[in-house]
């Protein structure tokens, strides 16, 4: 497991507790079962860590490259990420599991450690899969997958016709033609 020692973090020159964490993990080391996508690049993690009492914030960004499959050819990409994020710590302890109520703004951004414990896999693989476009495209001129026949419209053209008319309308049509 990728993990933050919390207890490691002690007061600076300055009186407040704060470090800075750079680190590079191999591809492997961040993947994750069933993830829709496959980490191709080395993944660079960098962040502050700012601690108040048992609360820490750790700000910074995540670097890698991904790869998608197209969501219209189904062909792989690469897609570069660069992700920064804002995270606010609090003990699991203080999840009360309180009534229900509104999620505010703040709840997301904010996140639970155990054992003084922060896992880093789980915050990376959350911060990817935050950047993934919502529609994963391998170029905004992909021609996708022929409907009919299935042949990628970017390599070879077909011979389909696009044809398809709606059952539901085939009793407005014969009335048409009876008219």
């Amino acid at each position: 497991m990728l993990s933050l020692n919390l207890a490691k973090i002690r007061p600076g020159r300055d009186g407040v507790d704060r470090i800075r964490f750079e680190q590079v993990y191999q591809p492997e080391a961040v993947a994750g079962d069933g993830d829709s996508f496959t980490v191709v690049a080395p993944v660079d993690l960098a962040f502050d860590v700012t601690k108040d009492k048992d609360r820490f914030g750790l700000a910074g960004r995540v670097r890698t490259s991904l790869e998608l499959p197209c969501s219209r050819c189904l062909e792989p990409f690469r897609c570069a990420v660069d992700a920064a994020f804002d995270l606010r710590y609090l003990p699991r302890r203080v999840n009360t599991g309180e009534d229900e109520r509104e999620v505010q703004e703040d709840d997301l951004t904010t996140a639970f450690y155990e054992n003084d414990t922060i896992d880093l896999g789980q915050l990376m693989r959350e911060q990817l899969y935050l950047a993934l476009p919502m529609k994963p495209l391998c170029s905004d001129a992909c021609m996708g997958l022929c409907p009919q026949c299935g042949t990628n419209r970017n390599r070879t053209p077909c011979a389909c016709t696009p044809h398809w008319e709606d059952p539901r309308l085939s009793v407005l049509k014969a009335i048409r033609k009876e008219s």
